[in-house]
């Protein structure tokens, strides 16, 4: 036993009386249908309609009764019909026939349910007379989705059919399977009535006789023209039920859809003013990130601005502050440098070109980090064109071609940029190492070690001969590692750093502290220089030139009359897609537009 579900929509309004007429001004027949398939063609005669959709049922399901999930939309405009959608559902199949697949019946129980689901329809749930409607398919997939019976209707089909000496009153009378919104009884055209192609009209009032016949009492509420009428009427209350959700949505998606028209943009009249104008909302939007007065704000990362604040303070910041003033120094340094800084001539006080040796190798350690903080931010500033791209100026989507060009020009204004600021902060550094400057206020420790020496002076002088002994020790016991016996210890001593093997004498751990004390509070001096004076000439050399150059740059590059035709061609899919919302944003208007009428309409 077949069941068929009929769904009758309400999202078109329905029930409102419009001419049709008016929709094709160049059809001058009283009836024709059309299908979205076949766009633009318009069939005047129902014959022709009937063959295309068993050729379309055909191209998409075969030749062997296999089934597809894609529907036929036909319309049809006639007087004579309701204006209201109808979908034709499939009854449901138990055993696989043809070319249908093993889960036909699942198949088409998840179909029907995805349509029926839509609690803005009615469902038309029909059963033929001559069957148990306690087994009827149709009843029970209905009260799945709509178990309070608000919108299904029952039609009890073939009462001509039914075995001798038995009729549907019943039935009909609701006494057997009680429906909240009705049962009604329909009598159809044979098999022998369509192939003899015998006319609606006809068909019609043969229903009406044998219902006359049958069904004295009911004959006034039963048949396909009172199945129109109460279709019609409970449509319509159903509408002015659903009223206040359809237009919440018509106005959504009427929002929705304007907002996307907008991103398409209007067709392209004056391409130097189109491009300027483009030019000149990517240039702002980018230097508006910069400063994080952009229009769409990341929440989920940091990026522009704020980024390089980030890298600056933090990522540069922090990688300074962990770099040890002393790291890679080690006590056999110092003492090897204090050594060939006095030449053959033995030194009694610590000389300063020793310390400047020193201290310029930790200051030398400052460029890799710096250099880096000047990769990071060119790497944002590249991620900035993306981000306008994707986010900020929609209309650089309808244009690929202007797109790529600004994300090259963009590009190669940062490139040209990135070598410049390396080259000054290379200089900052060497800056630094052209002339270490003891007389630095900040260099207090200079002073205080000046005292201790000028101590140690007259300490010496008046102890010489404690100095003299002193003397004769270490030239008995020549310290491991500084005695030159050999001149394969001599040649040890330059390439390869020999641990101490002894324990230092009391002047070389004297003159190592001290070293250490000079190296250390200089070189953060200098560091909490180049701390504020890399992120100064990125800003400067980089950020702020890139900002003050970058539109008068994309129109030196873009702005010339060989370039702009071919720059503002639209994309293929740009054109279309603005007729497709500009044709929905039309419907939806219309759609507001029947809702207000409904609301005016008296309802029977």
């Amino acid at each position: 036993m077949n069941s068929f579900f009929l769904l009758f929509t309400t999202l078109s309004g329905h029930g409102v009386k419009q001419n049709t007429q008016n929709s094709y001004p160049g059809v001058k027949a009283e009836e024709w249908g059309t299908f979205l398939h076949c766009k633009n063609q318009i069939f005047s005669d129902f014959q022709e309609i009937r063959r295309e959709i068993e050729a379309e049922t055909h191209r998409g399901s075969g030749d062997n009764k296999g089934i597809s999930p894609e529907p036929i939309y036909v319309k049809i405009f006639s007087p004579k019909v309701l204006n209201l959608t109808l979908v034709d559902l499939p009854g449901i199949t138990k055993v696989p026939v043809g070319d249908q697949p093993e889960d036909i019946e699942t198949q088409v129980q998840e179909m029907i349910l995805s349509f029926i689901s839509n609690p803005n329809s009615l469902i038309l749930a029909v059963s033929p007379a001559n069957s148990d409607l306690a087994t009827s398919d149709a009843l029970k997939l209905a009260r799945e989705v709509d178990p309070d019976g608000r919108r299904t209707l029952l039609v009890v089909s073939k009462l001509d059919l039914m075995d001798a000496g038995t009729d549907a009153l019943e039935v009909l009378l609701g006494r057997v399977i009680p429906v909240r919104l009705g049962i009604i009884g329909v009598v159809n055209r044979s098999q022998h009535d369509i192939n003899t192609q015998k006319s609606l009209s006809d068909s019609v009032k043969d229903e009406q006789v044998f219902l006359q016949r049958h069904y004295p009492s009911l004959v006034s509420r039963a048949g396909s023209r009172y199945l129109a009428k109460t279709l019609s009427r409970l449509l319509m209350h159903h509408i002015r039920d659903c009223l206040p959700d359809l237009k919440t949505r018509v106005t959504v998606l009427t929002a929705q859809f304007q907002a996307r028209l907008k991103s398409y943009g209007q067709p392209v009249e004056d391409h130097s003013a189109t491009l300027l104008q483009i030019v000149t909302k990517f240039a702002s939007d980018y230097c508006n990130t910069i400063e994080g007065t952009a229009r769409y704000i990341q929440t989920t990362e940091l990026c522009g601005g704020a980024r390089m604040c980030y890298i600056f303070h933090e990522t540069f910041g922090r990688t300074l502050q962990s770099i040890d003033p002393l790291g890679g120094l080690t006590e056999l340094d110092i003492l090897t440098a204090i050594r060939n800084a006095t030449g053959p001539r033995p030194a009694l006080f610590v000389p300063e070109v020793s310390f400047e040796l020193l201290v310029k190798r930790q200051i030398k350690r400052l460029e890799e980090p710096s250099l880096r903080c000047v990769e990071l931010v060119h790497e944002e500033l590249q991620r900035i064109i993306q981000h306008c791209s994707s986010f900020s100026t929609q209309e650089l989507l309808r244009f690929p071609k202007l797109h790529d060009s600004i994300v090259e020009v963009v590009t190669g204004l940062l490139r040209k940029r990135l070598p410049i600021t390396n080259e000054m902060v290379h200089n900052l550094v060497a800056i630094e190492l052209a002339y270490i400057n003891t007389k630095h206020p900040d260099f207090t420790d200079a002073a205080q070690v000046s005292a201790s020496v000028n101590s140690q002076q007259a300490e010496a002088l008046d102890g010489g001969k404690r100095w003299k002994n002193e003397k004769v020790v270490d030239e008995k016991a020549p310290p491991a590692g500084f005695g030159s016996p050999s001149r394969s210890q001599a040649i040890n001593l330059l390439d390869t750093a020999v641990p101490v093997s002894r324990k230092l004498s009391v002047r070389e751990q004297r003159d190592c502290e001290v070293i250490q004390r000079l190296i250390k509070c200089y070189f953060l001096i200098v560091r909490k220089s180049i701390q504020d004076s890399v992120p100064k000439t990125v800003m400067h050399f980089l950020v702020n030139y890139v900002k003050e150059h970058l539109q008068s740059e994309l129109v030196g590059q873009l702005y010339k009359q060989t370039l702009l035709q071919d720059l503002l061609i639209e994309s293929q899919d740009t054109a279309q897609q603005r007729t497709e919302v500009a044709q929905m944003l039309e419907a939806l208007k219309k759609a507001s537009n029947i809702i207000s009428e409904i609301r005016e309409t008296h309802l029977w």
